[in-house]
């Protein structure tokens, strides 16, 4: 039987007695159980997955084959700018891809106003965009009221109703300078920006539902984490079991 004093040697890598190679080895194999679960599902999604556009996307291929065209309508001025606003609502934009953004979003809404209201509408944006850098708080009244304005002049043009979460963004869209253009920069750009937000993975794992959320949600934010609790418990009893054996005790 091993003495107390070995039995509490603490080299991992290089245990010296029969209950730290147990040890190690505990750790080993239920270390590797984890990373498997992680990371294994992880490469599985990758590899099973099927790129699959989003409506928005669809509806911006559309409405981009016929403005690079120069063959374009109203309709598909207005597809366009509601699929820019889909993907500035996400939190994970880039400032490089809000850029491209803002600027083809903006070129729609000048494209839509009414000729005689472009000018207005203009001078409108750029005081917003003043305000917007000189306020301490939101509150500020008058910025609160040219934001509103903003949104209650442009949504009728993008057929944006009152329910409507995107009409919270229109203010935040809009760029003043070179309104009247399409930048040619956000001509070449914009098609991989549309790409990368709006076209994701997907496949039976993510498209499934377990006790109401898509499997992929549930096995990555609740079973990883009960697993990590199982494993914890495994290790425990196993190396209680083996002191046991061995001749330990607390």
């Amino acid at each position: 039987m091993e003495s107390s004093s070995e039995g509490y040697h603490i080299s991992f890598f290089k245990p010296t007695t029969e209950r730290a190679r147990h040890n190690r080895n505990m750790v080993i194999w239920l270390v590797s159980i984890w990373f498997i679960a992680i990371f294994g599902f992880q490469i599985l999604l990758k590899v099973i997955g099927k790129p699959v556009p989003q409506a928005e996307y669809l509806s911006f291929e559309k409405a981009w084959s016929s403005i690079d065209g120069g063959t374009h309508t109203e309709g598909d001025l207005s597809e366009l700018a509601n699929s820019c606003l889909s993907v500035l609502g996400k939190i994970t934009l880039t400032p490089e891809a809000k850029s491209v953004l803002d600027d083809a979003f903006s070129w729609c809404v000048y494209q839509l106003a009414p000729e005689g209201t472009r000018q207005d509408l203009v001078n409108g944006i750029s005081d917003y965009q003043e305000i917007s850098a000189e306020i301490s708080s939101i509150d500020d009244p008058e910025y609160r009221q040219l934001k509103s304005s903003l949104s209650a002049k442009i949504s009728p043009l993008l057929d944006l109703q009152e329910y409507d979460v995107r009409r919270k963004l229109v203010p935040f869209a809009l760029e003043a300078e070179g309104m009247g253009e399409l930048n040619p920069g956000t001509e070449m750009e914009l098609p991989a920006v549309m790409e990368k937000y709006l076209v994701h993975n997907q496949s039976v794992l993510t498209d499934i539902k377990f006790l109401g959320f898509p499997f992929h949600y549930f096995y990555t934010a609740v079973f990883l984490l009960i697993l990590f609790v199982g494993l914890c418990w495994i290790y425990c009893v196993r190396i209680d079991s083996r002191n046991k054996k061995l001749g330990f005790s607390d």
